[in-house]
This record gives C-alpha cells, structure tokens and sequence, in this order.
C-alpha cells in the first residue's frame, strides 16, 4: 500500500493473487479512477512503470512488484455536491458504508450529468472532492439496489482498489431472471462499454476480467 496525496505521483503494490496476469489489466484494476484508453497511453509514453521500468501492455506481472504513474494528476472531482438523502449504514474516519437504492446512478457519466451517489457523497462530506471518484471505489448498477463501501482517504481508497484487485472481496447478489435454469454455474468472460451504445456493457476481449458464480435459490413458473 502506498500514501499518495491527490496532486502526486500514484504508485501501489501488485496483489500476489495476480501474478501471471497481464500489466495493463492489472494497472486497469489498481487505478480504476482512469480509463483504459489513458492508462495505455501512460503505458505507451513510459509513464506507466513497474517495479521503476517501463513495461508492455501484455507483459505477465508476478505479484509483489510497485507500479507508479510517472504523471501528476488532478484527481479533484467535478461534480457538484447535491442534497440527496444518503441510508448510511456505518462511517467513521476511513469509510462510509452506503446502502443504494435502485434508481440511483453511482457516479456523472454519459445520460446522468448529476443526482448520481457521488452528488450526495460530495453534499454529505465535501473533503471527497479531493479523491478520485469522490471516493467510490466500485459500482453497482442503476437498477441494482445493495451495500457499497465508499473511501474516505486515498489510504483506506488505495487498500480497498488493492482488495479487489487481489480477490479479497466477494459480493453477493439476489437477481430474478426471465426463465427456468437448470442448475447454478459461473460466468467468466472479460467486460468493457459496448463500442456503440456506451451506457451498456459487453463481452470483449480487451475487457476486465469478470467471474460471476452462480446458484439457484428459488424457481417460479417462468422465472428463476
């Protein structure tokens, strides 16, 4: 783990549970405040270095190594505080846990300029403005209601994207599907932004890694 300050330099450690994965997947999952098209670049222009090397996008990390971004960056966040009604479940000097309703967007994006998470992170505590993504370190989608732990220093941000990254963290979720599944399974296919409609998600080769393991709580006539 490392201590980065919101104009500085970010750096963080490989998880050893990623060794043989590639570098710009690894770098995608450790700094999720960028995207991949910019990690890339940094990737490209050298800026982008692994245990103080430059590095390829396909070269194979060994877990253990320091990764730093070479680049200062303004992390502050854009979007403006607005008073939304927040269910906190707990918070103290690190964290804020949020229970999300369905209906709420998490962060501004493409379609929704505001009334998203980050809006109502940023009215309820102000100094988020100063981390990237006001905090948020992982998403849950407009229509998905559930928990959400949300960052409240670049320390507790920088251990938690660790966390994930290295598959420390399993989150579990209730879903009615239209039909009747025979039995549970997994998932494992890589996600990005659809290439056309952007508010969508799809399999692509160059996406994120993504394993969904799944079983079979309740059958109804038509729907699982």
């Amino acid at each position: 783990m490392s201590e980065n300050s919101p104009d500085s330099p970010r750096q963080a450690i490989v998880p050893d549970s990623a060794a043989g994965r590639r570098f710009d997947a690894v770098l995608a999952e450790l700094f999720p405040e960028f995207s991949r098209s910019r990690l890339a670049e940094w990737i490209k222009s050298g800026d982008a270095l692994l245990d103080g090397e430059p590095a390829r996008p396909r070269d194979p990390v060994r877990g253990g190594e320091s990764v730093q971004l070479q680049v200062v960056i303004e992390t502050q966040t854009r979007a403006e505080p607005q008073d939304i009604p927040l269910d906190v479940l707990y918070q103290d000097e690190q964290v804020f846990v949020i229970d999300k309703p369905a209906g709420l967007v998490v962060h501004p994006g493409a379609g929704n300029p505001d009334g998203t998470l980050v809006n109502a992170l940023l009215f309820r505590d102000p100094a988020l403005a100063a981390l990237p993504r006001a905090g948020v370190v992982h998403r849950l989608d407009k229509d998905t209601s559930g928990v959400m732990v949300v960052a409240r220093t670049l320390q507790a941000q920088t251990a938690l994207v660790e966390q994930l990254s290295a598959r420390q963290v399993h989150r579990q979720y209730l879903a009615v599907v239209v039909g009747a599944l025979v039995s549970g399974g997994t998932a494992n296919a890589p996600i990005e932004r659809h290439p056309r409609d952007r508010l969508k998600m799809a399999v692509r080769e160059d996406g994120k890694d993504a394993v969904t393991h799944y079983r079979l709580r309740e059958r109804f006539s038509a729907h699982t």
